[in-house]
């Protein structure tokens, strides 16, 4: 193929998700992929899951999916201060508390990783990274490093979520590293859903970067309606995750 849209971070977002789906199907975009964290942090985490399940989204597991299809109390987070840790521990208790069992037996069945051909590029898809679900890949980490994890997966192209801040890197090597951003929680001060599709002609790598509007105030209503912390609604409304 030589067209690839992937997307991933949706959180139980059900409003952004379906602005993402109506916008790439406006788009006539095909080869679906998810990066995975389906759930966490918003309140319709069996909705999401059913979407990706019914349209048989190819979808990696992330650490928030680790986390609440095992029903562990662990999302795997890196959070920096007690305050937060307190309102993620209420998170992954509120959605264990309100994932089915059927729906957690799906994601703790989604693979680490999903190798791809666009073009003659191979192209590596992961969440955290390609040696654990919730190692943050930030854009300023050096060159060498990213050198390092493209080796150890035999890639062209890694494309990475988990810290909902897009960007694309081209290393001195020639290789790319891309972060597809957040469906559900993005945390580069732009509120709007992202995505990514990649496209190649003559192996060359081609990145566009999408962002789309979605009922903000739905998914934000939505948690200050139940007892997830209504700090992440306004999170949401200001776009820093």
């Amino acid at each position: 193929m030589d067209q690839v849209t992937i997307f991933g971070d949706i959180h139980a977002n059900l409003p952004a998700l379906e602005a993402v789906l109506q916008d790439i199907d406006g788009r006539g975009l095909t080869n679906l992929y998810c990066l995975g964290d389906l759930v966490g942090y918003g309140t319709f985490p069996n909705e999401v899951v059913e979407i990706i399940r019914a349209r048989q989204i190819p979808t990696l597991m992330g650490n928030y999916d680790q986390g609440v299809g095992n029903d562990s109390d662990d999302c795997g987070c890196a959070y920096k201060t007690p305050e937060a840790r307190a309102l993620g521990d209420r998170s992954i208790a509120w959605t264990n508390a309100h994932t089915s069992a059927e729906n957690k037996a799906f994601l703790r069945a989604l693979p680490m990783q999903i190798p791809l051909r666009l073009g003659g590029l191979r192209v590596v898809l992961v969440h955290g990274s390609p040696r654990k679900v919730n190692e943050y890949l930030y854009a300023d980490r050096p060159d060498s490093s990213f050198e390092r994890l493209l080796d150890l997966v035999d890639a062209d192209v890694m494309v990475c979520g988990h810290t909902h801040l897009p960007y694309h890197k081209v290393l001195p090597s020639g290789r790319h590293v891309i972060n597809a951003g957040s469906v559900g929680k993005p945390k580069d001060h732009d509120p709007r859903a992202g995505y990514v599709v990649l496209r190649t002609a003559d192996d060359r790598l081609a990145v566009e970067f999408v962002r789309v509007n979605y009922d903000i105030e739905r998914a934000a209503r939505a948690i200050e309606a139940t007892e997830m912390p209504d700090e992440f609604a306004a999170m949401l409304r200001s776009g820093t995750g």
